[in-house]
């Protein structure tokens, strides 16, 4: 049993951010040298964040690149405003990429919002068609499994699809099981991490917080296999320590979530940096970094023993 294993750019967002040097060709050697098979770049900013600028050449050297060690491609926006969005698809097309990820960025009241998004990629989906560029809509802090699942079925079209996060779901206080099992059936893509909860208490506000794979308490080992049992083989690894989120305003625990239990399970004081950051400000660029990659290390390792025990292994896809 094998998967593809791409890695996204956001697992090393303080290496883009302080490394000397640390650009999308950099990234692009450090994944292969650590055996993964593609990669997510993230576009994400007025400036094409970690491809480092819109220029044409900078697109180009990243498909050269990519294309002369067989790796893959998907690319990451956010928003989901047409005009934008088919200019990131020309993007897209132009990289080589298999997908565009987004999420929305529409406010209001959760039906306010999903009848925005939905009327946004409608108006897109054609030319994501055109472009033969698949968009995967990610539960991104804003949905909840139940609620992307209606946006999908709503521009009914094979171009749109989900793209699942290991742990999103936390920030509308969904279970992360149960989120999959809402959309389970439009899942192209996959983010894997690891979260803890960090009560209002040691946190000001009760807190989502990103920690390396396997320090945390997310179920990764069961919501891998269910993925892989229903045909899913292309996997992205996304470190996020030092990230963190507050729950979105206006969510209450849904039936079957329990807070300090479960994947909602509290880590307590004293916070030890290597696991978890809540204040960034406090450390220099040079310590994120090192830090950074040690998480990014120890994850991919316990990762590797999650895959191994499940006896799956790694190797690029047809």
């Amino acid at each position: 049993m094998t998967i593809d294993l791409a890695i996204h750019s956001f697992s090393l967002w303080h290496h883009f951010a302080h490394a000397p040097q640390f650009g999308p060709i950099a990234y692009i050697d450090l994944a292969e040298e650590l055996g993964f098979t593609g990669i997510n770049l993230s576009l994400n900013n007025p400036n094409y964040r970690h491809l480092g600028g819109k220029e044409h050449w900078r697109m180009d050297e990243v498909r050269t690149r990519l294309a002369a060690s067989n790796m893959s491609l998907e690319i990451d926006t956010s928003g989901t405003e047409p005009h934008h969005m088919k200019e990131l698809l020309d993007v897209a097309q132009r990289m080589g990429a298999l997908t565009l990820r987004t999420y929305t960025r529409h406010t209001g009241t959760v039906a306010e919002m999903i009848q925005k998004t939905t009327n946004d990629l409608k108006q897109v989906i054609a030319h994501a068609d055109q472009v033969n560029v698949t968009i995967v809509l990610e539960n991104h802090e804003d949905f909840t499994g139940p609620e992307l699942a209606e946006i999908v079925n709503a521009v009914d079209h094979p171009r749109l699809k989900i793209l699942y996060d290991y742990g999103n779901s936390q920030m509308v206080l969904e279970n992360p099981k149960r989120a999959l099992e809402a959309v389970l059936q439009h899942v192209h893509s996959v983010h894997i991490k690891d979260h803890v909860m960090v009560s209002a208490e040691n946190a000001g506000h009760l807190t989502v917080a990103g920690v390396p794979m396997g320090d945390g308490f997310l179920p990764i080992a069961a919501l891998t296999r269910r993925l892989y049992d229903a045909g899913l083989r292309r996997f992205t690894f996304e470190n996020v320590w030092a990230y963190s989120a507050r729950i979105q305003p206006g969510r209450v625990p849904q039936e079957d979530v329990r807070l300090g239990e479960g994947s909602f399970r509290y880590l307590k004081p004293p916070f030890d940096p290597a696991r978890i950051i809540l204040d960034q400000t406090s450390f220099s660029g040079a310590e994120l970094v090192r830090l950074e990659r040690d998480a990014l290390l120890r994850g991919l390792a316990s990762f590797g023993k999650t895959l191994a025990d499940l006896n799956i292994s790694i190797s690029r896809q047809n």
